[in-house]
């Protein structure tokens, strides 16, 4: 118990010392512009597979469980007019180049507010390729993101199918499996994604173990912070005084609260790799950040007044 304690408090020193708040502001700016772009992208990954309209149902659903049905609405309707008729491979390519212009922002954003969180910073010299490096990334953390969406509509289907099978065969059983293998589903998904932010977009090198903890961790608060946050959302009048920017609002809100529990999770991951794990070092693009501690005098009465004199 005490070095679960001292795990978080250690946790929250640096989360406080690193002003992480201010990052999850920038990202969440990021964001507004780029979830339209994002989701349409990931509409079209999926849709390839399973249908345009089982894409954008499982899309909407997902948006709907996380900022509401009235910011859905709005998200939904901001895809709708950048929708491109046609073959759904033709979207992905187009959209696939709009993502890297607008949503790109946010991946480097990530990258580098969690460098700054792990003390790493990314060497000049290195400028190009690294930039080619970063949007590769960026582009296969979609791809990961279209596939966890992917996975999320079979397995829902399935698990429809055993729910009326399993009332067929039971009928006196109260069977109320949809909401528990919900639930272990996004635990699932939602830390095989962090798990693979934490691993691959840091300029650094860290072993899974580390991570998946970590991302498990961080899934956990994220989830029970979704309970709250629309909890306090659908009891919070306020928001209707914005009028139609409340959506935006809305938004703004639960990305602001979704990036600080993601970099609130980085900081749990870099204590807990040194303390218990097997640390975090720099990959070859990137060295560590040096800190150096500078004493300044506050110059005495005497001197302001000779300084005074001399002008």
């Amino acid at each position: 118990m005490k070095k679960i304690f001292l795990l978080i408090k250690d946790t929250v020193i640096s989360f406080r010392q690193d002003k992480v708040l201010k990052k999850s502001a920038s990202l969440a700016y990021y964001t507004v512009f780029a979830l339209p772009a994002l989701a349409l992208v990931l509409i079209s990954i999926t849709s390839v597979f399973y249908g345009e309209d089982a894409a954008s149902g499982a899309m909407f659903s997902q948006l709907d469980g996380l900022v509401g049905k009235t910011a859905a609405l709005q998200i939904q309707e901001a895809i709708k007019n950048r929708h491109l008729s046609g073959n759904s491979v033709i979207g992905t390519i187009v959209g696939g180049a709009i993502l890297l212009f607008s949503a790109g922002g946010i991946f480097a954003e990530i990258q580098d507010s969690i460098n700054m969180i792990w003390g790493l910073k990314a060497k000049t010299k290195r400028g190009i390729l690294k930039l080619i490096l970063n949007r590769i990334i960026s582009f296969s953390l979609v791809l990961s993101l279209g596939f966890a969406l992917l996975v999320s509509l079979v397995i829902n289907a399935l698990i429809a199918a055993l729910k009326s099978k399993l009332e067929v065969q039971f009928p006196g059983l109260n069977v109320n499996l949809t909401l528990f293998i919900d639930w272990a589903l996004q635990i699932v998904i939602i830390t095989y994604l962090i798990a693979i932010i934490f691993r691959i977009l840091p300029d650094a090198k860290i072993k899974w173990r580390d991570v998946s903890i970590g991302a498990f961790v961080t899934t956990i608060l994220f989830l029970l912070g979704k309970i709250l946050l629309g909890y306090i959302i659908s009891r919070n009048a306020s928001i209707e005084a914005y009028g139609a920017a409340g959506s935006i609002v809305l938004i703004l809100l639960w990305v602001y609260y979704s990036s600080a529990i993601l970099y609130f999770g980085a900081e749990f991951t870099q204590v807990f790799a040194k303390r218990y794990g097997s640390d975090i070092q720099p990959n070859k693009y990137a060295t560590w950040v040096e800190t150096h501690t500078v004493e300044v005098e506050t110059p005495s009465v005497k001197d302001k007044n000779i300084v005074q004199e001399k002008e």
